[in-house]
């Protein structure tokens, strides 16, 4: 089985905000599959699908971002989920907005629920999807990320997020490797050479 995890903080005040991207995916995923994330447990709100023929578990805990680990590292020891089964979705403020990046291990880059599920699982070599949402121009990052996302944003994060919940389905039932290939394409006219290779 999989553990899928959207990173967020809980409560209406975060809400559509460019850090709980991760929430959203987890909840348009279960849409897509016709339930809804609300069971409690695992410190966590959740959820079992079903991608194809492999069963998944969606969390989103509600630790808050920065002890985001507390959760997900109880899942995975009540489940015996090793890294490999370990899939997190979380914003990246290094990636443009609307920019998809999928990898496997590496460090936390600062991103502070990453690192709490590094320190409490022992390890990082799970699977990321890292879903763009830029760095302000003025102010602090923190600002940025706990803020929502403007009007002229919405079109493409909308395109993102859909894309995201395809990127989740495509490491369940395709692979890693086929993965990466397929969202991590930069478009033609895209200079960045920020190119993650399968691990």
């Amino acid at each position: 089985m999989f553990v899928v995890v959207g990173l967020g903080n809980p409560g209406k005040g975060y809400k559509g905000t460019r850090h709980n991207i991760g929430f959203e995916v987890a909840d348009l995923l279960a849409a897509r599959h016709d339930t809804r994330i609300r069971r409690r447990n695992y410190q966590a709100l959740t959820a079992s699908i079903r991608v194809g023929r492999t069963e998944v578990l969606l969390i989103k805990p509600q630790t808050y971002m920065n002890a985001s680990g507390l959760s997900v590292a109880g899942v995975c020891r009540n489940l015996t989920v090793d890294e490999g089964g370990l899939i997190v979705v979380h914003d990246d403020s290094d990636l443009e907005p609307g920019r998809i990046r999928v990898r496997r291990g590496g460090g936390s880059a600062g991103h502070m629920g990453i690192a709490s599920i590094i320190e409490e699982t022992g390890g990082s070599d799970f699977t990321r999807i890292r879903l763009g949402v830029g760095r302000p121009d003025v102010g602090a990052l923190t600002d940025h990320v706990l803020d929502s996302f403007t009007k002229d944003e919405a079109e493409v994060i909308g395109a993102m997020t859909g894309r995201a919940v395809d990127a989740v389905a495509a490491v369940v039932t395709e692979g890693l490797e086929a993965a990466m290939r397929t969202f991590n394409a930069a478009p033609a006219d895209d200079n960045d050479n920020d190119r993650d290779t399968p691990a």
